[in-house]
């Protein structure tokens, strides 16, 4: 089983949805990906409740067409919190596999607090969107680190949290180095990035166990860093799909 652990849905504000959303089914088909767990993320952000909450809508008609294919994660803004805590016991309660959270707020601020316990609750992973770079990013002021993810992973390490797209948030090598003092935290290995030795030294630092296949949309990327990297089969089938079924499965498998 090959799990993509960070997909994307095309938001259908527009046209030319369909087009894309088959064309992900048809990437995975052509390289080997059994499913994708995928969100629908506002193009306006800070979300709204109606945004979000019409984005998740879209992503359970995706379950519907796609059920062996498409595994849903709820998309909310933790600020809304009443809405954002009512959107997910909700949406997991229709099957939904996963929380989705983006760059409303750092997640070590206390109103994100509410949510993981929740989560927590439900047997959920949350899927932090997440980077480091070196200079100011103005459209993402408030946008988590591996520092932020880790502090959160340690202040609730029954939390399944997931550090998004180490190939894609700046520098890969201080999100793994922040990453390592929280042993319960998981990140996955998407983004555009194949710099040589990414995959191994998230392997030799964190361990395989906490790394989860993904290719937050640069497929062929995603999917050659991990076929190619210098690490045993053992490791590799971890990553590609054995961590994030052992996950799915302690909330009763939602496969």
């Amino acid at each position: 089983m090959v799990i993509d652990a960070h997909a994307h849905l095309a938001w259908r504000g527009g046209n030319g949805w369909e087009e894309r959303d088959r064309a992900l089914i048809d990437a995975a088909d052509r390289l080997g990906i059994d499913k994708l767990a995928c969100s629908n993320l506002c193009p306006r952000r800070p979300a709204c409740p109606e945004d979000f909450i019409q984005g998740n809508e879209w992503v359970a008609d995706s379950m519907r067409e796609y059920p062996d294919r498409i595994l849903g994660y709820a998309y909310v803004n933790p600020g809304w919190v009443r809405e954002a805590l009512e959107e997910v016991r909700r949406r997991v309660g229709e099957g939904f596999i996963g929380v989705k959270l983006y760059n409303e707020y750092p997640c070590s601020e206390p109103v994100v607090f509410q949510l993981v316990e929740l989560c927590i609750e439900l047997n959920v992973p949350i899927l932090h969107h997440a980077g480091y770079s070196h200079y100011y990013v103005a459209q993402q002021p408030r946008m988590s680190g591996g520092v932020e993810i880790a502090a959160l992973a340690n202040r609730y390490p029954e939390a399944m949290i997931i550090c998004g797209h180490l190939g894609g948030g700046g520098d890969w090598e201080w999100q793994i180095k922040a990453l390592r003092s929280a042993p319960t935290a998981y990140a996955d290995t998407s983004g555009s990035v194949v710099d040589e030795g990414l995959i191994e030294m998230a392997v030799r630092v964190m361990g395989a166990e906490r790394l989860l296949f993904a290719c937050d949309m640069s497929m062929t990327a995603g999917v050659g860093k991990v076929r190619g990297a210098q690490i045993t089969e053992e490791q590799r089938a971890m990553i590609f799909g054995g961590n994030f079924e052992r996950i799915l499965a302690k909330r009763g498998g939602s496969q």
